[in-house]
């Protein structure tokens, strides 16, 4: 990219700067993200631990480009799949320019928090303090809990907003132009996701997944796009398996009468249709693969790292 002479013969230098949004699980990481950048580019439900690995998104301020990161949410891991995911996001908030450190404000500073904040320190990285989730409580709780989270970690700014309705994001965009440093930006100015799409409508019906289905299932399954094929009258046909550890889980995802997956089907290609903009035939399988979740071949094709521990 390169710059450009203004009026008074002024060089406009761009900047680009890496922008890492952490935080606990279910604190509005994914909703700010696809605010920033004026469209969807990463899935969002009402359960926690959806975003599972690096999702990027690119927002342009004036001359700033901005590459958003959308990290898996901090908690205590438990299980191996759990850990690849928290390694990831501090992996992701360890190689930014910025961090953007989110504090659900119904939750306020908890033990998570606590915890998350604790560890700032040691990125050695401009971060702000993002307050989301603002009207769900009174002005009063959110001054007590920007001041509980400066007593813990030191912050170059403040910020109180609510990523769902767009309320406060418009500030936190021009800060973060202002703090991108100079350089060339990465990705063309009308691009808004660095994801292929393959990838993209993978996480699409793997969002229709969460969303239908209850306890611990969706966290036992994942989401391929096996095939993409383009054809002639300009639709596209993708195929997608559906993984999951046991007999007894697929059964859950197709349903009685297959009424399931037809549904999940069905909320997925409506998106992928809005997304590509012509018509989508979507077609998914559902399979047993034992073990997916501690093959590191798995980890791989979702871009994780496979913890040995």
């Amino acid at each position: 990219m390169k710059d450009e002479a203004d009026q008074s013969g002024e060089i406009a230098a761009t900047r680009c700067g890496f922008v890492a949004l952490i935080g606990a699980p279910n604190c509005g990481k994914s909703t700010l993200v696809n605010a920033l950048v004026g469209e969807k580019v990463t899935i969002v439900t009402p359960k926690v631990q959806t975003t599972r690995t690096l999702v990027r998104g690119v927002a342009m301020a004036g001359e700033a480009q901005l590459v958003l990161i959308d990290t898996p949410g901090v908690f205590a891991p438990k299980r191996r799949l759990e850990r690849a995911m928290v390694d990831t996001a501090w992996g992701g908030a360890r190689d930014a320019d910025i961090v953007c450190t989110l504090i659900d404000a119904e939750r306020g500073v908890d033990a998570r928090a606590q915890a998350l904040l604790g560890k700032l320190p040691g990125l050695a990285r401009p971060c702000a303090l993002v307050i989301n989730k603002i009207d769900l409580v009174q002005k009063p709780v959110l001054l007590e809990i920007a001041q509980a989270a400066a007593g813990v970690a030191a912050f170059a700014a403040t910020f109180m907003l609510c990523a769902r309705d767009g309320n406060g994001v418009a500030d936190l965009r021009q800060w973060l132009a202002a703090q991108a440093p100079p350089g060339p930006w990465h990705y063309p100015p009308d691009r808004v996701s660095d994801a292929p799409l393959r990838s993209l409508a993978a996480e699409i019906t793997r969002e229709k997944l969460f969303l239908r289905l209850h306890q611990e299932l969706p966290y036992q399954s994942t989401v391929e796009t096996e095939a993409w094929i383009e054809r002639k009258d300009g639709s596209v046909r993708v195929e997608q398996t559906i993984y999951v550890e046991r007999e007894s889980q697929r059964s859950i995802v197709l349903g009685k009468g297959g009424q399931t997956i037809k549904s999940i089907g069905a909320q997925a290609r409506i998106e992928l249709e809005k997304l590509l903009g012509h018509r989508v035939h979507l077609f998914l399988f559902v399979k047993v693969r034992a073990g997916w979740a501690d093959d590191p071949e798995r980890y791989r094709a979702m871009g994780l790292e496979f913890p040995r521990r």
